[in-house]
């Protein structure tokens, strides 16, 4: 095994052995194009970064006939076979292209390069899978969008039946605010005539107490005429006294 620095810090693993099989090539006659057919695993974070698409692409700018790429799971860990079948100067050129490119989001722990002898489906044919793979996402993702979309729609729907109950109730509450202002006017309009009524009846207090004045005063000037009399009286007492004691002595002659 032979291990190839990367630029990202990891190690690019290559079997030897494999590696030697497929550039040897036997009784390869003048003009023959040498063919390679090889086996690529990478492992790391390479799951849903776009690896496929991108890998893709540049075999088909290479014009590799023959091109394969699946997601996998090695040892509980993410890992990306890319199969492919061309001329050797294209194979290496795609096999240096993985060793120093990446997506952007991916993640390369370990690239290992082995033979591969089984068959490998055509790049037009794995094109129209994985365009049909991606459609399969899009489609996906839209039918969650629209389960989401629908309990959005649902929550909303719940929401507004809140809202309508909450606006009841405050029709409910601005009524019977309403009730209460004019029962309080009705309290207001009563408490003006209560005063209104005590007003009188001071006012007729007032009357009665000026009345009572007047008694009283009349009163005292009854008392004093009174008075007057009583000293009249004692005066004409006083007077017959004196006539009395007059006609006895007159008597008494």
């Amino acid at each position: 095994m032979i291990k190839y620095s990367l630029n990202s810090g990891k190690y690019l693993t290559l079997d030897t052995q494999a590696v030697e099989d497929i550039l040897k090539e036997e009784s390869i006659d003048e003009g023959e194009v040498c063919r390679m057919k090889v086996k690529i695993t990478i492992t790391g974070k390479v799951h849903d970064v776009g690896y496929r698409v991108f890998l893709l692409n540049q075999a088909d700018s290479l014009l590799i006939e023959r091109f394969d790429a699946r997601n996998v799971y090695i040892n509980d860990k993410q890992a990306l076979v890319v199969l492919i079948e061309g001329d050797e100067e294209q194979v290496k050129e795609f096999i240096e292209f993985v060793k120093t490119n990446k997506p952007e989001k991916a993640v390369v722990e370990n690239i290992k390069v082995e033979e591969y002898k089984k068959p490998i489906r055509t790049i037009d044919s794995y094109r129209s899978s994985i365009m049909i793979d991606q459609l399969n996402k899009i489609i996906q993702v839209g039918v969650n969008m629209v389960e989401k979309m629908d309990t959005m729609l649902g929550k909303q729907d719940e929401m507004l039946q809140k809202q309508d109950l909450m606006l009841q109730k405050q029709d409910l509450m601005l009524e019977k605010m309403d009730l209460m202002l004019k029962k309080q006017d009705e309290a207001l309009l009563k408490m003006d005539q209560m005063l209104r009524k005590q007003d009188e009846m001071l006012q007729k207090q007032d009357t009665m107490l000026g009345k009572m004045d007047m008694m009283l005063k009349k009163q005292d000037e009854t008392i004093e005429g009174l008075k007057e009399i009583g000293k009249k009286i004692d005066n004409v007492a006083e007077k017959v006294d004196v006539v009395s004691e007059k006609l006895d002595k007159v008597v008494e002659k």
